[in-house]
């Protein structure tokens, strides 16, 4: 068994403690329930198949030495057979995270509530709002196509989604049927060159805590890149969406300066979480946190994945449960999935303790051993670098959507076969999937093609 990490917080009811501590001594929690982090997995060249996840890191090749500082890339070597063996040079590692919390609000005996219970509460992070969780859709379903709006009458204001025909006032409430607006992140969709990203409150939560930024750019070389970086918001922290919209914009800037620059893109994945992180530690010193964050609450927080995909390679950071999944364009190859969660689930698999199937039944399974925010214990940005050698597309997404597809293979299946060529209409397709699953939480999902089309092929 897995030693017992040097927690600083009781997993269950985030006491402070002493090193050396065996149980909680404010609730009793076992902390042994909570083995050590796995190590993360190297770079692999992707020939059709992958490790299986949760390897033990010897059965990868050995990472190579880093790069002198300041190296330029693409290098000129890049391009030959000999590089692509050579592998993918790796950022420096930091030291392992501790300390877990949970991303959902805690009922009242102090565990998360499970996906499949979401309890109707208020919403602490707001003190004016008593909304509960449990709401009916507010947002057009991107489930069905809405018909057309009927004008309102007398007005050319805008149509409440909900009657079709009652003028919305000032407020945001419908004045025909009383109905409440969606609001600008209730449902988001975005097309650039050859990806597309789609984000939806889903069918509990009031709001979207998700966020999500995509672009695209070109390497010194004149080769394109695209980048996607999608981001969730902890529901048990003050001002998760502000925390998430901060990081998604923080990271995508980074990548997209530094990859014109010469910067390798595996470099510039690590140093965008990290822009991330120091973006969403700010949101704690701003006097709105002071004023509304209550005792029990902790720091604006978000988990992070982003993707950039080159000519050839393939690169993903992520810290937190969020992912990326790889679904080859030949359905007859694997699809894989490219990330490690950081998480109480997949460390009770990583330790043997659980299969998959129990640890994520568990209540406690979507409690997080990594985040970004200024109450983390450490910050530690995964990253890993793919070679595949064949077309496909990469999935990055929220637990909101892998939730309902959580093994390659279901992934694979949910996801049409002309998402390489059509991403919006594929990534709408995958949020409905959700939502037919029960949207229980928000629900996020960027899709980007390798190697990647034309630009301005986006979807017909």
């Amino acid at each position: 068994m897995s030693q017992m990490p040097q927690l600083s917080a009781c997993p269950s009811c985030e006491e402070p403690l002493e090193s050396g501590d065996r149980f909680c001594g404010a609730c009793g929690y076992d902390l042994s329930a909570v083995p050590e982090r796995p190590q993360d997995n190297p770079t692999i060249t992707m020939n059709g198949s992958v490790p299986a996840q949760g390897a033990p890191a010897g059965e990868y090749p050995e990472r190579p030495p880093a790069p002198p500082g300041g190296a330029p890339w693409p290098a000129p070597e890049a391009a030959g057979p000999e590089a692509q063996a050579a592998g993918v040079p790796m950022p420096p590692e930091a030291p392992p995270a501790t300390g877990v919390r949970f991303d959902r609000r805690p009922q009242s005996d102090g565990h998360a509530a499970p996906p499949e219970s979401y309890q109707a509460q208020p919403d602490h992070s707001h003190p004016d709002q008593s909304q509960p969780d449990e709401y009916l859709l507010q947002a057009p379903d991107p489930r069905v196509s809405a018909e057309p709006a009927a004008p309102a009458a007398g007005t050319g204001g805008k149509v409440c989604v909900a009657c079709r025909a009652g003028r919305v006032d000032d407020d945001g409430y419908c004045e025909n049927c009383g109905h409440a607006q969606p609001r600008e992140r209730d449902h988001m969709e975005q097309e650039s060159g050859p990806m597309a990203a789609v984000s939806d409150r889903g069918l509990r939560h009031h709001r979207n805590e998700d966020a999500f930024a995509i672009g695209t750019t070109a390497l010194p070389d004149g080769t394109p890149a695209s980048v996607a970086i999608v981001c969730d918001g902890v529901s048990s922290a003050t001002r998760p969406d502000d925390a998430s919209q901060a990081a998604s914009k923080a990271a995508s800037e980074a990548v997209l300066a530094a990859l014109p620059r010469g910067t390798h893109p595996q470099q510039a994945m690590h140093d965008a979480i990290v822009a991330a992180s120091r973006a969403v530690n700010s949101l704690a010193a701003e006097p709105a946190t002071a004023l509304e964050q209550a005792p029990h609450q902790n720091a604006p927080a978000c988990t992070i994945v982003g993707a950039v995909v080159t000519s050839g390679l393939l690169i993903v950071g992520w810290v937190g449960d969020s992912r990326a999944y790889w679904v080859p364009v030949d359905r007859s190859a694997p699809p894989a999935r490219l990330t490690e969660d950081d998480s109480w689930a997949a460390q009770m698999v990583a330790a043997g303790l659980m299969n998959e199937a129990e640890a994520y039944a568990d209540e406690r399974a979507h409690a997080i051993t990594g985040w970004l925010g200024a109450d983390a214990y450490e910050l530690e940005p995964h990253t890993a670098a793919f070679k595949p050698d064949r077309p496909g597309v990469v999935v990055v997404c929220t637990d909101g959507l892998w939730n309902y597809a959580e093994a390659a293979e279901e992934m694979a299946r949910v996801l049409p076969l002309d998402a390489a060529s059509h991403p919006l209409h594929s990534a709408r397709v995958l949020v409905g999937h959700a939502l037919d699953g029960g949207g229980h939480d928000n629900v996020t999902v960027a899709l980007v093609p390798f190697p990647a089309v034309p630009q301005g092929a986006g979807s017909a």
